[in-house]
């Protein structure tokens, strides 16, 4: 699946969403308070990212993304833990982020890693994370993180799917002994929240998640690959578009649909709740991964920057890309004194 699929399947959430809302109109007015100026944010401007210009940056990035999920259960910890702490790390041992090494980490070796003095939230899905991805880039990579972006070619559509093929992370079903032929596509059901659908994808591709950012929503397959596409934004910023960030179809990456940007957008009347889903978000409760809510949440984030894009380049002239608008967003709610309620919900995808 690539980034159209995102695109597709998001937009079909929204025709059939019964919780959240896009409001063309609150579009249009944050676009016209800026003047059609919609601030360029450049990537690590808070400082704490590695960045050395060759491969260790590529490898860095690689663990950086792999990780970059589910901070609000502890309460304190944040994405720029994460960043600095990994890059700590790797200023002090160059080492630290080899394929050999990163296949053996436990959930204590990670802790320690980042310097953090309590157990991370999935703390053990992290470390089984980072086990896959070393065995993974030791088996078909060479051990290196640059070997599979140098494999795609210059294409960021091409790099997704080597990401979400690459990288299963964990198994949702264990391996059967015995061979089987390979099933039809719509012979493969899988059941959510007592609910059985069919699904219209190989059966591989629902046997293991991870970076395969997939939900199933009234009985449709949706692709969200946050993770996935937030690699290629990340190495397209660290190294400005050239080098091992030189994506020929980079306007084809769709924001990265998380709980903040989401967040920011509500706040700037884009996206609307309805009163039981605003009731849970602004009470701080937790959504179940995988409802309804929090699909529509995602979707809808994707295509309202989507929006945005378009009226920007309709009504502005200006081609700003959907990767630019992400990190406009989630920068100009970082330093508010207010504290935007977001979702929240327990998942490796964002």
């Amino acid at each position: 699946m690539d980034a159209e699929a995102v695109r597709a399947s998001s937009a079909w959430v929204v025709r059939h969403a019964s919780h959240v809302s896009i409001n063309p109109s609150g579009i249009e007015k944050v676009l016209d308070q800026l003047g059609g100026n919609v601030p360029m944010i450049r990537w690590d401007f808070e400082g704490i990212h590695y960045f050395d210009d060759g491969p260790l940056t590529v490898q860095y990035l690689l663990v950086l993304d792999a990780l970059n999920f589910c901070f609000w259960p502890d309460g304190e910890l944040e994405y720029d833990h994460l960043a600095a702490g990994l890059t700590r790390a790797l200023l002090a041992d160059k080492s630290v982020f080899s394929a050999s090494r990163l296949k053996r980490i436990t959930g204590l070796g990670l802790r320690k890693m980042l310097g953090w003095p309590k157990e991370l939230p999935l703390e053990d899905e992290r470390a089984r994370l980072l086990q896959e991805v070393g065995i993974e880039l030791e088996k078909n990579f060479e051990g290196q993180a640059a070997n599979l972006v140098t494999s795609a070619n210059g294409s960021a559509v091409t790099l997704v799917k080597l990401v979400t093929r690459h990288f299963p992370a964990y198994r949702l079903y264990k391996k059967r002994k015995k061979k089987h032929r390979a099933r039809p596509l719509d012979q493969i059901l899988v059941c959510e929240g007592g609910t059985i659908y069919r699904l219209l994808v190989p059966y591989h591709a629902i046997c293991a998640a991870g970076f395969r950012d997939h939900s199933v929503y009234k009985g449709h397959q949706i692709f969200l690959y946050k993770r996935a596409q937030i690699f290629v934004g990340d190495l397209w910023g660290a190294f400005k578009g050239q080098g091992f960030g030189a994506f020929r179809d980079i306007g084809a990456i769709t924001m990265f649909a998380d709980n903040f940007v989401p967040a920011v957008l509500r706040h700037l009347g884009i996206l609307s709740y309805s009163s039981s889903l605003s009731s849970i978000v602004d009470a701080c409760k937790e959504l179940p991964s995988g409802s309804e809510e929090e699909v529509e949440i995602r979707a809808c984030a994707i295509i309202a920057v989507e929006k945005l894009r378009e009226l920007l380049r309709y009504k502005f002239g200006k081609e700003i890309l959907s990767v630019q608008l992400d990190w406009w967003l989630w920068s100009s709610g970082k330093p508010s004194d207010e504290i935007l309620p977001y979702h929240r919900t327990k998942t490796i995808y964002y």
